[in-house]
């Protein structure tokens, strides 16, 4: 028979008692685990493997889930924000705090669970805790990491509000980074249409082009910030330039903090080249 410890790693790190009854392991058998510390008891009738991140640990202090960005990372996905404190999925139930408790507690609908969310109730929780921002890079990077398929995401859809599902419609598979889909749907919102991932002869894929002769560049610190990857860029830019194609590249800095200023770059760049044509 597998050891509680087994079957926890297996299961997601934690469970309740009652989930481990169903694999064979009796209330003596749980106790005889937490007495000799291959076992948790995080609090009465939840268990935990030595291997459970310590963020679905406080969760589980709570009888609840982890939520939000934190999750969101576990999973894989690319976020936007870090949250500062764990985010607890709590249901619609009472919240029990626990020493030194700073967490977040959220309310939301739906059958809780325990440790850590599902990537799909994830993902709805920050729209609704953090945004439209947030919420669009971060089922982008789902999409492109193939973790989910079109039933998930019709399902996260159906969750959004009314007003908030042109954000599932507008989400593409191919976004390398989720400054890419940051810069993308700000330029939406400004009603401007972009070329995502073009190939451009002797120059290679460019994130975006606009009005054919725009080439913007969302350049991430671990694609684009050693000298040899700077340089390679250069060249690029070079290329495009003698083709005729203008380049604006923007860091991470300037996407997510910056904006007014990348926006008043791009509209500058478009109008300006429209007035050539």
């Amino acid at each position: 028979m597998p050891t509680a410890a087994h079957v926890l790693s297996h299961i997601g790190d934690v469970a309740r008692g009652t989930t481990l009854h169903r694999f064979g392991l009796s209330r003596r058998m749980l106790s005889a685990a937490v007495r000799d510390g291959t076992i948790t008891r995080v609090r009465n009738g939840v268990f935990a493997a030595p291997s459970a991140p310590i963020d679905v640990l406080t969760a589980a202090a709570h009888g609840g889930a982890l939520t939000c960005s934190r999750a969101l990372r576990m999973h894989g996905i690319w976020t936007l924000d870090d949250d500062t404190d764990p985010h607890v999925w709590l249901g619609t139930h009472g919240r029990n705090h626990h020493v030194e408790c700073a967490c977040t507690g959220h309310f939301f609908d739906g059958p809780t669970a325990l440790g850590l969310a599902p990537l799909e109730d994830a993902l709805v929780h920050v729209y609704r805790c953090r945004g439209d921002k947030s919420f669009f890079v971060a089922i982008e990077s789902t999409l492109q990491l193939r973790k989910i398929g079109a039933a998930g995401r019709a399902r996260i859809r159906s969750r959004l509000p009314a007003n908030a599902r042109w954000l599932v419609d507008l989400a593409r598979m191919d976004a390398d980074s989720g400054l890419e889909s940051l810069l993308r749907l700000r330029l939406h919102v400004l009603g401007i249409r972009l070329e995502c991932q073009v190939e451009i002869p002797l120059v290679g894929r460019v994130d975006f082009v606009v009005d054919r002769l725009l080439i913007l560049e969302a350049d991430g610190v671990e694609n684009h910030d050693s000298p040899s990857h700077r340089h390679r860029d250069l060249l690029r830019d070079a290329e495009a330039s003698r083709q005729g194609y203008e380049t604006l590249r923007f860091d991470y800095a300037m996407i997510v903090h910056d904006w007014p200023v990348v926006m008043a770059a791009v509209l500058a760049a478009i109008e300006r080249l429209r007035a050539r044509v």
